[in-house]
């Protein structure tokens, strides 16, 4: 695997960076603005959702500019909605202002989890396609880390700490922007586009070492698969039943593990159990620690364990974590609800968290998967801004303990599903994925390719 791939890939999945900073950056801001301007539990879930709702526009049209314009240049404007949203939100007057601000960044989010992970997965080979389309996750989480870190070393600036908390994200947003003018276009969105000569160029970058002869042939297969595929780019087709279904489950289960509601309200689900507000600040940094520690673990195993694995595991660990936490808040053991929700973080780093991105990408042919990657995604943030939307009037209604205990039947769910319907990918060359769902195969991945390529 060339270095340049490395390089590539690591560039766009800095997207991953602004999306887990903008993401988690609001946890250490939000009680200061519900008390700045007056909010009410109904408008304090709206501010806080705000970013999620342009995430899930983001989501739904992300497929549009990913295939029309391509993915280099989509890559490259959503580091300047979040540049904006960043200067805008940390320089907001009023709860709308605030709420435009989050919401232009949020549908930098929406966008960046359609196109980061497909290109990613478009340029990888098979055997390392898992590591690298997971260093988009790796990214997310590193950049909660960084956005928990960093609105705890800007809580005691003075009264004004929240907006430096907000416009902190301008800089690694500026810094990510450049870099996309580095980085080539996909050679598959240029093969799709009858644009050989510019695809076999960037192949040869890819891979020095590869003869003319297997550029041409991977050139070939990739526009064989796409006019085998003509005709059956729309998600409505019945041969794309099985991903369509696939993809929107596993966003579903995604959000129902309750993982935004606990980064975006770290520090308050910490203040029930007991904890002071600087101290529930500091233990919000062990999440985002927990987090990129188990990431780090689950992205070393997602090429060898298989997708599949993961998810189970990770499955069983929210189970016990989820049911653990729903018990000390119905028995008032609040000095394990920390340990128990960084077992939950580490739970979903190596399962969901590992494994999601990854998993949409792979599973469509290349005429429908940006849409394919815009439907996970538009589901994922659909559920994500009801769940943080309505999270606060849930602890306001039901007892924690209720709560939590509702998230764990969720994945009580998840895992029967993973048990009975979700096929191995790992190994599989993308080509190869699309024709087993067309036919509903169960494939068991490791399908010793030892290809260039995806």
């Amino acid at each position: 695997m060339n270095a340049r791939i490395i390089l590539w890939s690591v560039t766009s999945a800095l997207a991953g960076f602004l999306f887990g900073f903008d993401t988690v950056v609001i946890s250490g801001a939000e009680q200061t603005i519900q008390s700045l301007w007056n909010l009410s539990p109904a408008m304090h879930g709206i501010v806080m959702g705000s970013a999620l709702y342009g995430t899930v526009l983001g989501a739904l049209v992300g497929a549009w500019p990913t295939d029309r314009w391509g993915r280099k240049p989509t890559l490259f404007w959503i580091g300047v909605l979040y540049f904006v949203s960043a200067v805008w939100s940390g320089l907001a007057t009023d709860a709308w202002s605030f709420i435009v601000a989050r919401f232009i960044g949020g549908v930098g989010v929406g966008i960046s989890t359609v196109v980061a992970p497909l290109y990613i997965a478009e340029i990888s080979p098979p055997g390392a396609r898992g590591r690298l389309a997971g260093m988009f996750q790796f990214n997310i989480v590193f950049g909660i880390l960084m956005a928990f870190l960093s609105n705890w070393l800007l809580r005691d600036v003075g009264d004004n700490a929240w907006r430096w908390m907000m416009g902190s994200e301008a800089f690694p947003a500026l810094v990510y922007t450049l870099a996309c003018l580095t980085i080539p276009e996909s050679p598959r969105w240029l093969l799709d586009r009858g644009r050989v000569d510019e695809a076999k160029a960037v192949l040869r970058s890819a891979a020095p070492g590869a003869t003319a002869a297997e550029i041409d042939r991977f050139a070939a297969q990739v526009r064989a698969a796409d006019v085998a595929a003509a005709g059956h780019g729309s998600l409505l087709d019945p041969q794309l039943r099985r991903p369509v279904l696939l993809a929107f489950l596993i966003a579903f289960f995604n959000q129902l593990s309750g993982i935004n509601a606990v980064l975006y309200f770290a520090p308050r689900i910490f203040e029930m159990a007991g904890l002071g507000e600087k101290s529930a600040l500091l233990q919000s940094i062990g999440i985002g620690i927990t987090n990129l520690v188990a990431t780090f673990v689950g992205l070393w195993l997602i090429d060898r364990l298989g997708r599949r694995t993961l998810l189970a595991i990770g499955s069983v660990g929210y189970i016990a974590s989820l049911g653990l936490t729903a018990w000390a808040f119905f028995t008032g053991h609040m000095a394990i609800v920390p340990a128990c929700i960084f077992a939950f973080i580490a739970a979903h780093a190596v399962g969901q968290g590992a494994v999601i991105w990854v998993f949409i990408s792979e599973i469509f042919p290349d005429h429908a998967r940006a849409a394919g990657q815009a439907l996970g995604s538009a589901t994922h943030w659909v559920f994500a801004a009801l769940l943080t939307t309505f999270f606060p009037q849930m602890v306001a209604s039901f007892a924690p303990g209720w709560v939590f205990l509702f998230f764990t039947g969720m994945m009580a769910l998840q895992l029967v599903w993973v048990w009975l319907s979700v096929p191995e990918t790992k190994g599989v060359p993308l080509e190869e994925m699309q024709a087993r769902l067309a036919r509903h195969d169960r494939p068991s991945g490791d399908a010793n390719n030892s290809g260039r390529w995806a």
